[in-house]
């Protein structure tokens, strides 16, 4: 079970990360998330920073060390980790690497309702993303090939691979789908149809599945 944080947003774990290299100003922090990739990594709300930063350092996790003014700008306040900031650090990375947790999905919520579009046109949508994931992969692939070019140890690419794992994973499942769809071997698929050829409600679909069910048992 995930531990309950004092600061529970991915963005104060970013923060973390770039700010245990040395002590920094929020301009500095957010130039550093940002050189680093990690608003593809992480879902970061850059309006969030100041607020986080303000939260962390109130759990005891950054303190102030001091400010600085550049020209007419601003004073800006410098942050460093603290012992806890370090120890929060690395309890929470490990924690995201050893514990599965459940995670909300757009596609999957589309799919727990598949049920209200044609099968026909679920065919045409499923091909679209295919497609659409096979350019993610194809980008995906350009940019591993420019990181090993570049020398980067694979260490600090090793969420770029899990991520095109994941694409390729979901692309072999949707086409997999697709394919029962179009070849008939998906289950009830006549019935599908004709849920939509008829107009059928919801509530009358599930009363049809049902009696269905119950026949086939007392058959």
């Amino acid at each position: 079970m995930a531990t309950k944080r004092k600061v529970n947003n991915l963005l104060a774990l970013a923060v973390l990360s770039v700010i245990v290299e040395r002590p920094m100003h929020r301009y500095e922090i957010a130039t550093a998330l940002k050189d680093r990739g990690k608003d593809r990594d992480m879902d970061i709300k850059w309006g969030s920073l100041y607020t986080v930063v303000q939260n962390m350092a109130k759990a005891n996790f950054l303190e102030i060390i001091g400010s600085e003014r550049d020209g007419a700008r601003p004073e800006r306040t410098i942050y460093r980790i603290t012992d806890a900031g370090r120890a929060e650090l690395l309890d929470w990375t490990r924690e995201l690497i050893a514990v599965p947790e459940s995670e909300h999905h757009r596609f999957v919520a589309g799919l727990s309702i598949l049920g209200v579009i044609p099968p026909d046109e679920v065919i045409e949508l499923l091909g679209k993303r295919v497609e659409a994931l096979r350019h993610s992969i194809e980008a995906v692939h350009r940019e591993l090939a420019d990181i090993a070019e570049s020398g980067l140890p694979r260490l600090f690419i090793i969420e770029t691979e899990y991520g095109m794992a994941m694409l390729e994973a979901e692309m072999a499942w949707a086409n997999s789908l697709r394919a029962e769809l179009v070849d008939g071997t998906f289950p009830m698929l006549d019935e599908w149809r004709r849920f939509h050829a008829d107009h059928l409600s919801p509530s009358e679909v599930t009363a049809l599945v049902e009696r269905g069910m119950v026949e086939k048992r007392s058959s």
